[in-house]
């Protein structure tokens, strides 16, 4: 399949999110940055961003590039990072809820095309891999902040709440994205027949 029209978009977003790293890493004593592992995500981030890449060369480079999933993997960092940047998390006391559901969705969404793409599964078994990658990548995120930011908060009472809240929606996103891509290719499916 050829996702070329999605190109334009999955190298601006790379490049949009360059940007950001190198404006957070510039100006780490602002607020919107301070104290938010940015020089973690620096690291973290482009390497992620490399991981269609990665598995596609692994695959031997077997058909076109899946920019499509390459941007849909590349879009929820992106959004993190512009979200500190335009001081989101700290302006709009739901950015983080939506973001904790839109980006598990997006990440779940380039698992599913991916597996779609790249295996049999038929479209029940695409819903559950994506509830469980979205479910498995929202508890390392969870983890991952758990280390960075909340060892060393004084909340640590009243965080759990929101660790809580951040998992059930990105299980909600993740669980969302692979629901609607299973009904998509029962769909297909049912029309190739």
């Amino acid at each position: 399949m050829n996702t070329d029209r999605w190109r334009p978009l999955a190298l601006s977003l790379k490049a949009a999110l360059v940007a950001l790293l190198a404006l957070a890493l510039l100006f780490p004593h602002w607020d919107r940055f301070a104290d938010k592992a940015m020089g973690a995500r620096a690291v973290a981030y482009p390497l992620a961003v490399m991981t269609v890449w990665a598995v596609w060369a692994l695959r031997g480079r077997r058909g076109a590039y899946p920019w499509d999933v390459d941007a849909l993997l590349t879009a929820p960092f992106v959004i993190d990072v512009a979200g500190n940047a335009a001081d989101l998390y700290d302006a709009i006391g739901w950015f983080d809820d939506a973001c904790h559901y839109g980006n598990w969705f997006l990440l779940a969404a380039a698992a599913g095309l991916a597996l779609r793409r790249w295996s049999s599964f038929p479209p029940a078994a695409v819903a559950l891999s994506c509830a469980g990658a979205g479910a498995i990548t929202a508890i390392v995120w969870e983890f991952f902040e758990y280390g960075v930011f909340i060892l060393d908060t004084p909340e640590s009472v009243t965080i759990y709440r929101d660790t809580i809240g951040d998992l059930m929606l990105g299980l909600s996103g993740a669980t969302t994205a692979g629901v609607l891509l299973a009904v998509r290719n029962r769909r297909r499916s049912g029309r190739a027949a």
